[in-house]
């Protein structure tokens, strides 16, 4: 089974910043790198006006439409590393930040980027289930790097699915920090896991709980999973060491017992991707 969502693809963003003289820097928008076609999707503020002077905002008003045109003449990686070179001043960039993007899905995962860092919009989360195509959301923070902070697990409240996603009654949704397991989930990431882990846990991305003092409890971490095995016959073995490996090479291997995991630990569930805020 794929780590990410299946059909998923890694792609880069950007912010385009504004920080025009005696005015608050603003995020005026957001550029979504393809980089298996060497596209740009291109969303930019419309309400000049009201962050800008009027020959300022006369100007910045074409922005959109001229990035979109220089991303098919130069190539959107060109682009956006003349971008990253020659602005510093009025217009600004942020640096890349990844982001996992469903089949098919590249302007809604725009948008979703748009409303989460221009608009500044806040996940909504209600009480209740208002359909089926609800996710539950926990309130546990799954360390991306040592196990984190003991923590008392909750239910949130119900976030709506993603259009692509097809069921929802073994997934559920949960926050990860750190950068152990950057590139594939950025550091305060929104994840998306599936319950009941079957076959084999090899290579999978797990989130994994270390038990606490109630039964929902907890310290909890996200890497992936790796058995060392003996042979202790001509069909048989059995597991010598669990190893929990981040994907980021500055953070460390973490190395546990067999009969330790099996008694102070739990996998909860499997990675299956990042959801777009």
């Amino acid at each position: 089974m794929s780590l990410a969502w299946e059909g998923a693809q890694q792609a880069e963003y950007l912010l385009i910043q504004l920080a025009l003289p005696g005015r608050p820097e603003v995020n005026a928008g957001v550029l979504l790198l393809d980089p298996a076609r060497d596209a740009l999707y291109v969303k930019l503020r419309q309400d000049w006006d009201r962050i800008a002077a009027p020959e300022d905002a006369e100007v910045l008003a074409l922005l959109e439409s001229d990035l979109e045109e220089k991303a098919k003449q130069m190539g959107a990686r060109a682009l956006l590393e003349w971008l990253e070179d020659t602005l510093s001043n009025a217009v600004r960039v942020t640096p890349r930040e990844p982001v996992a993007v469903p089949a098919g899905a590249f302007l809604r995962t725009l948008q979703n980027l748009y409303r989460r860092h221009v608009e500044g919009r806040k996940l909504e989360v209600v009480e209740m289930p208002a359909s089926v195509r609800h996710v539950r959301l926990y309130s546990l923070r799954a360390a991306a790097g040592p196990f984190g902070e003991d923590m008392e697990v909750r239910l949130e409240g119900w976030v709506e699915a993603p259009e692509e996603l097809r069921e929802t009654q073994r997934v559920f949704l949960a926050r990860v920090v750190g950068r152990s397991m950057e590139p594939l989930i950025p550091d305060g990431s929104l994840c998306l896991f599936r319950e009941n882990v079957v076959g084999s846990r090899g290579g999978k991305v797990l989130l994994v709980q270390e038990r606490g003092a109630s039964e929902s409890g907890g310290r909890f971490t996200v890497k992936r999973y790796e058995s060392v095995k003996r042979p202790v016959g001509p069909d048989s073995w059995r597991h010598e060491r669990i190893r929990l490996i981040p994907l980021n090479p500055a953070y460390p291997v973490l190395e546990l017992e067999p009969s330790e995991f099996e008694d102070r630990y739990r996998v909860v569930g499997e990675f299956v991707r990042v959801l777009p805020e």
